[in-house]
């Protein structure tokens, strides 16, 4: 395969990516009723978008290198937003369970609990 070859494969399959994530953003907000982002929309933009970029510094194309770049940096800091999201949530939910995050890394059913019982159930185990 000639590099050339090489190269647009990279581009196309990267532009194709990048484009899907327009496709399932339709998708889940037609299912859904109303418009939304899925996390998955943040990462086929950070990997179609790294297609992207890769193609564009082989054409050295400085203005689609600026575009990507920029947009690389918005999609991961909103990646980064939704993990930091993410983890707040489940703190809080572990706070409501009366948990401590930094206690209780696994947890076992104590005797007598059933599977179906609520998590609040279950007795700390601190990680080893």
């Amino acid at each position: 395969m000639s590099s050339l070859v090489f190269w647009l494969t990279v581009g196309f399959m990267g532009q194709v990516v990048f484009t899907a994530r327009f496709v399932l953003q339709w998708v889940v907000s037609e299912r859904r009723g109303n418009s939304v982002v899925p996390v998955a929309f943040w990462w086929l933009s950070l990997v179609g978008g790294t297609a992207l970029m890769c193609y564009a510094i082989s054409r050295r194309d400085a203005v689609i290198v600026t575009g990507q770049g920029m947009g690389l940096f918005v999609y991961a800091r909103n990646l980064i937003l939704v993990r930091k999201a993410k983890r707040l949530q489940t703190q809080a939910n572990q706070a409501r369970s009366g948990a401590s995050p930094s206690s209780c890394s696994r947890a076992i059913p104590t005797s007598g609990a059933r599977m179906s019982d609520s998590p609040t159930r279950m007795a700390e185990i601190p990680a080893a």
